[in-house]
């Protein structure tokens, strides 16, 4: 076991109330976000909770535990290491690399002497499996890159302009903190963790051959992000750069990466009819860090990077986000979460009246009473524009942790 945790307590505070119930506790998320020293966390407060607990950590990236490579085999291991005179705490780590895993989870639930954990890098997987065997049995957390605030923490520093684009450049992955903020260091990290979800999530998972095309497609969705898009549109484009794929390849792919939580595919909605369209969308990265390991990090791209960091901090904080439509305008995110809605447009600076004009008049169009804000990068904020507030991203990605 690893100690000195920094505690990610949004994830813990979830956790909790679920610590001894009959169902199977499912951590989800990108390789690198943290998962595994989540559940080290949930394990020590198991331990202040319960002196007797008997705890079970298989860690599927740990070679010692090559050998459990079916649900049959993860099955005869937890019982060979079952004490029936206690309760049993069972930890799995990346699941997914377990075949037909769902058998031996709904076998050990049967079981009250288990209280069972696991993680997974691969929501098909993790979402189709369980969801068919274990319906009702299992609650699913996802967990993702580092907030802001967290990145301040893990960094030890403090909430400045400077911390802010350091954030924006490198992104959030927890493991940074082991290392020194150079770019290059960074991004060569960074690069490692990008090939391993590239090989080993895609590449081996699906047994893609075409991997030329599926490098490309995700420099043009790092290219391109927040703009909105449908398959026929993406293969139409590729056709004029000479590369032929099709309307349903384009679509296994994006099944593909969205999976692996590399990218996050949002849909469009109308605003007034409440209705969700089936084709065109918009994809933002997991972690900015990972967008600009594959593409670079452009000063040109900086309203792009924004609108990814907006999106980001809203899915960490609960909401469920949509694009908006509201006749021929678009806004940036319609975001729903207890019942509560919220608007955001997301602008680069605030510096021409023809952009005030449009950033906050296309909001004005919304005629209801939640709240309705513009994000933009400059330094000055808290102003409003006939009822609109206006929020600085560095005081945007401060709120809600």
């Amino acid at each position: 076991m690893r100690g000195n945790f920094i505690i990610r307590q949004k994830y813990i505070d979830k956790l909790k109330p679920y610590i001894g119930k009959q169902l199977i506790k499912v951590l989800v998320g990108q390789r690198r976000v943290g998962k595994s020293y989540i559940l080290l966390q949930i394990i020590e407060e198991i331990k202040k909770q319960d002196k007797s607990a008997n705890i079970l950590y298989i860690n599927k990236e740990d070679f010692s535990f090559e050998h459990i490579k079916t649900a049959s085999d993860l099955n005869d291991y937890v019982l060979k290491h079952t004490r029936s005179e206690v309760k049993n705490y069972v930890f799995i780590d990346e699941i997914q690399e377990i075949a037909e895993f769902e058998k031996a989870l709904r076998s050990l639930l049967l079981n009250t002497a288990y209280d069972l954990y696991c993680t997974g890098s691969n929501a098909h997987i993790l979402s189709g499996e369980l969801s068919t065997f274990l319906s009702g049995r299992y609650i699913e957390i996802p967990v993702y890159s580092l907030s802001y605030n967290e990145f301040c923490t893990f960094q030890q520093l403090e909430n400045t302009e400077e911390t802010l684009q350091k954030y924006l450049k490198l992104g959030g992955l927890p493991y940074l903190k082991h290392l020194t903020l150079d770019d290059k260091i960074v991004f060569d990290y960074i690069k490692g963790v990008y090939n391993t979800i590239i090989y080993k999530d895609l590449i081996q998972r699906y047994e893609i051959r075409n991997t030329t095309f599926l490098e490309s497609f995700v420099r043009f969705l790092a290219d391109n992000t927040g703009q909105l898009f449908s398959a026929k549109k993406i293969s139409d484009y590729l056709k004029s750069q000479q590369i032929n794929i099709g309307v349903s390849q384009i679509i296994n792919y994006t099944h593909y990466l969205t999976s692996t939580y590399l990218i996050h595919k949002v849909k469009r909605m109308d605003i007034a009819g409440k209705k969700i369209f089936e084709i065109g969308e918009k994809f933002y990265f997991e972690d900015l860090g990972l967008r600009h390991a594959i593409h670079g990090f452009r000063q040109t791209d900086y309203g792009k990077i924004l609108e990814n960091a907006v999106y980001n901090h809203l899915i960490i904080n609960g909401y469920d986000v949509k694009v908006g439509q509201i006749g021929n305008l678009e806004i940036d995110f319609v975001c729903e979460r207890e019942g509560e809605k919220l608007y955001v447009q997301v602008c680069y600076l605030l510096q021409e009246e023809k952009t005030i004009e449009r950033e906050f008049g296309d909001l004005l169009k919304i005629k209801d009473n939640y709240p309705k804000i513009v994000v933009s990068a400059d330094n000055f904020s808290g102003n409003t524009y006939e009822g609109i507030q206006h929020i600085s991203i560095r005081k945007f990605l401060s709120k809600w942790d």
